[in-house]
């Protein structure tokens, strides 16, 4: 199942261009590089939904709270763990 999952921004990274960033965005722990185009005005600290490794929207932290323990009780989260894993494994090597 695709579900939009979502995170706190920890860093934003901007490149030439400000409408070309990226950021790093913690899912409860877990931190991805993230493409922050669709949310030019978000900031670091804000949370945001993220689809398929973009940004699509922000959102505030109460729900974004609640939405991560949902998917936490649904197990979900632990397939964002487990397919971190396996890049570390697979750059390493």
């Amino acid at each position: 199942m695709c579900l939009a999952i979502p995170g706190k921004i920890i860093s934003i990274d901007s490149q030439q261009e400000e409408v070309f960033r990226n950021g790093k965005v913690s899912f409860g722990g877990i931190i991805r590089q993230v493409n922050l185009s669709m949310v030019p005005d978000v900031k670091e600290g804000e949370y945001v939904l993220v689809h398929v490794g973009v940004a699509i929207t922000k959102v505030d932290e109460k729900e974004a709270m609640q939405t991560l323990e949902y998917l936490k009780q649904m197990g979900e989260m632990d397939e964002l763990d487990t397919s971190e894993t396996k890049e570390k494994t697979q750059s390493d090597n």
